[in-house]
């Protein structure tokens, strides 16, 4: 798993992603401000002794990688930022599921347009290839066609609501009758009902612009930033080709724009999501643009093809000799594992996890493979 995490930092520290590491444990106040109210049911909580104040445990760092960016970090430039560690929450997000997933994520700040979104999609499909999570399946949408439609609809928020959830089930019954019993216009109950059949290739976005013809200009607008982040991501070699999904509203009172998922054969849930969540520093003073995904690390170790090399290491006597120190701290330096065999331990060289060992051969310490 440590290896896998290096992996993956070491790849975000190459895009200019910088490692933060938020607090497992903060006021509640502070951890469930802004978009971490949304997290209020995952979060437990429990009271200070020192203050009596309520805390909780972190169920999700994005919110707290926004405050840093917000209130430590103050840069006008766009920010990058990265983390890896244990969250906690009050229910697994699938039957059987762990509670405590080992979060991995990216955040980027400062900036609104389609290329930001492109770059932070573009990482996560290259932290599915470092991680080797094979052939994984793209899914890409934009929660501003939905909420550009209910808007000139004038749904009420029980409507939207009821919509939004049968929508995202792919409940096409229910859909229908939904928008039957409501007053909606009947250009906009088509242009509702038709997001379901809007999924697929690139084919997608020509047959939305013919059926969403007339409506408001934000649905355009969420079509143009497909098409452009779609465009970027074809130029980029070994990229999968997305599917597009127009009824996906994963998240849909988080994001502002577009969302993306990943997902790989045999395994029925995503293995990463992530999207465009403008605003969500506004709840610390400072409304920043943002993009990001997050992903489990202990779910893609599971579902990993990685192959990790064997423990290997060189066992050393314990003995005080100046030339034996000197040897073990030359090898440590030059990043060698080195094992000291206490005095009197029998144990063999395999139970360390040792390959190698350092002997005394005509007065000089050298390394020698143990067969």
């Amino acid at each position: 798993m440590e290896e896998m995490r290096r992996r993956l930092l070491d790849l975000f520290a190459t895009w200019g992603y910088e490692l933060v590491m938020p607090p497992l444990i903060e006021y509640l106040d502070s951890l469930l401000t802004g978009a971490g109210r949304d997290l209020d049911i995952q979060t437990f909580k429990l009271t200070d002794q020192l203050t009596g104040r309520l805390m909780g445990i972190r169920p999700d760092m994005t919110p707290q990688a926004a405050r840093i960016d917000a209130h430590y970090i103050k840069r006008k430039a766009p920010v990058r930022l990265c983390y890896a560690g244990s969250v906690l929450r009050t229910r697994p997000e699938e039957f059987g599921g762990s509670r405590e997933p080992l979060q991995v994520g990216a955040e980027l700040y400062g900036h609104a347009s389609p290329g930001a979104d492109a770059e932070m999609l573009s990482l996560m499909i290259e932290a599915l290839r470092i991680a080797e999570l094979r052939d994984p399946h793209i899914d890409l949408g934009h929660v501003g066609v939905f909420r550009g439609l209910a808007t000139q609809a004038g749904m009420s928020a029980d409507q939207e609501t009821e919509l939004f959830d049968a929508l995202q089930r792919k409940a096409r019954s229910e859909v229908e009758t939904l928008l039957a019993a409501s007053d909606i216009a009947p250009a906009l109950k088509r242009q509702f009902g038709g997001l379901l059949d809007l999924n697929g290739g690139p084919e997608v976005l020509a047959a939305a612009r013919e059926r969403l013809q007339g409506a408001p200009a934000a649905v355009a607008r969420a079509l143009d930033e497909l098409e452009t982040v779609a465009a970027r991501m074809g130029r980029r070699g070994g990229a999968p080709a997305p599917c597009f999904d127009l009824a996906e509203l994963s998240g849909y009172h988080y994001y502002t724009g577009v969302v993306f998922s990943a997902f790989v054969p045999g395994h029925g849930r995503a293995v990463a999501r992530g999207g465009r969540y403008d605003g969500i520093g506004r709840a610390f003073g400072r409304d920043r643009a943002a993009t990001g995904f997050g992903a489990d690390l202990r779910e893609w170790l599971r579902l990993s093809s990685a192959s990790f090399p064997p423990l290997a290491g060189i066992l050393a006597p314990d003995e005080p000799d100046p030339d034996l120190a000197a040897e073990v701290a030359r090898l440590r330096g030059a990043g060698e594992r080195v094992v000291m065999r206490l005095a009197g331990d029998k144990s063999s060289a395999a139970e360390f996890g040792c390959d190698r060992q350092l002997i005394n051969q005509n007065g000089r310490w050298i390394v020698q493979p143990i067969k």
